[in-house]
């Protein structure tokens, strides 16, 4: 009892984590979006998972995605060692903006814990550990006021926009007025006026937020708290707007708290570039042996082991992934959204899957493919098991390289070793499974009239999809 006063009096923390993986393509991509990506040791997500942890404990941090992403969440937090409750993770069925999905988060922590205090954050920011102190600090404003948090400007940027202070109080000051993005004359002389740059992030009670909401957004208060519909039907009822477009803006109760801190939102490449630790050459240079001839200024991202020379370039972009390679002048690298726009119209599957595709299960990666096979390399974590399935239009021949496998096929068990191969034919179910400790590897050879991913049928499956 005594436990569980003391967790219900810390603050709530709210990540959101949809994303549409186009500002940072080829390395992102819309199933696999920049939040979930490992630059480093951890993913952006995951170094947001362990910010919030100086607010709140593992079970008052509620995550907002969707269908496609909730797996990447779930397990990114388990590869932290954490357990985040089944339920914290909300899933969107559409993507909304902001401010629906800041509600949602709200609506839940008010269902479970009344009146309180919660902190928003995007799930893609760059955020010294030290600034969550003062974040921290911000609740002391809550009662009175939505607050928000502002980065003092390094130097004029156009990519952000920005929020002009007015009356000082105890920790910040009331919000005079939100700005867009501004054309570069007009950043400078924001700076000069001391304005901040808007991060995105806030601290909000319950209490204040939805009085505001009901003010300023009252179809959205309505969705959320004066009907039974599933969430489905409620999202297909909401407006899709900004939290700074539907309340922030209107509201006279905002107030913000200035973070000088390090702090990036990775908009793009010359952002990465920016955050990125610089090689002796100059150069940022991830995976890659950079062997540069007067080269400087490089954005350079590769495969492990692959030798990258660039001669008498300078403020460049080149990302080499597997199936995809983007060369652009690092001034232009925000072009790269109408890239992925393009290959979207035609439907093409790089704009939204890797070669490596990750499952909750584990991952797989596609070696080759043609118009009537395919080859996988498949990897199942220890534990986990693949739904019992079969394929219409394919059949699968299955090779152990790593591990040993536990496989049903039409109802008869059995387990295969390394070395060992097994065949199912097309409209036969069968399933895969690790029951060992260590993770399970095994080739997949796919033959037939079609070898598209959709060719499935889900008869029973651990993650609950259809």
């Amino acid at each position: 009892m005594i436990q569980r006063q003391k967790v219900e009096k810390s603050i709530k923390s709210i990540i959101l984590a949809g994303g549409s993986g186009t500002r940072l393509w080829p390395l992102s991509r819309e199933q696999y979006p920049k939040q979930f990506l490992k630059l480093g040791k951890t993913s952006l997500f995951q170094d947001t998972v362990l910010r919030c942890l100086k607010l709140s404990a593992i079970s008052e941090i509620f995550v907002v995605t969707n269908e496609a992403q909730k797996f990447f969440v779930s397990g990114q937090v388990e590869e932290l060692g954490l357990d985040v409750p089944g339920e914290n993770i909300l899933i969107e069925p559409l993507g909304k903006n902001t401010l629906p999905a800041i509600c949602f988060g709200m609506h839940e922590i008010k269902k479970r814990f009344g009146k309180c205090s919660a902190a928003v954050f995007p799930s893609d920011h760059v955020l010294d550990m030290k600034a969550m102190e003062k974040i921290k600090r911000a609740e002391v404003l809550c009662s009175k006021y939505l607050v928000t948090f502002g980065i003092t400007p390094s130097a004029p940027n156009t990519g952000y926009g920005y929020i002009k202070p007015g009356k000082n109080l105890d920790i910040g000051s009331k919000v005079l007025e939100f700005r867009e993005k501004p054309t570069s004359e007009a950043a400078k002389k924001y700076i000069l006026e001391n304005c901040l740059w808007n991060s995105g992030m806030f601290m909000l009670d319950t209490g204040v937020f939805f009085k505001e909401l009901k003010k300023y957004a009252p179809d959205i208060m309505a969705a959320f708290t004066e009907n039974d519909m599933k969430i489905e039907e409620l999202y297909d009822e909401l407006p899709s707007i900004s939290i700074d477009y539907g309340i922030m803006e209107k509201s006279d109760k905002v107030a913000v708290v200035p973070l000088e801190y390090k702090w990036s939102d990775l908009g793009d490449f010359d952002s990465l570039f920016q955050e990125t630790q610089k090689n002796e050459h100059g150069n940022a240079s991830y995976n890659c042996d950079d062997i540069p001839l007067n080269s400087n200024g490089n954005l350079i991202y590769s495969k492990k082991d692959k030798i990258v020379s660039l001669i008498d370039v300078k403020d460049m972009v080149v990302v080499d992934t597997p199936d995809a390679l983007l060369v652009c002048p690092r001034k232009s690298c925000q072009k790269v959204k109408e890239i992925v726009a393009s290959l979207k119209s035609e439907n093409n599957e790089k704009a939204f899957f890797h070669r490596t595709v990750y499952r909750p299960w584990g991952s797989y990666t596609t070696m080759e493919e043609s118009q009537r096979s395919k080859i996988k390399n498949i990897t199942v974590m220890p534990g986990k098991k693949l739904s019992l399935q079969l394929h219409n239009h394919r059949s699968e021949h299955w090779v152990v390289v790593r591990g040993m496998a536990w496989i049903n096929v039409d109802g008869k068990e059995f387990y295969l070793r390394q070395g060992e191969s097994t065949f199912i034919k097309a409209g036969i179910k069968h399933r895969l499974s690790n029951p060992g400790t260590i993770p399970l590897e095994i080739i997949e050879v796919q033959l037939g009239d079609y070898v598209g991913e959709d060719d499935i049928e889900r008869f029973e499956d651990d993650f609950g999809r259809g």
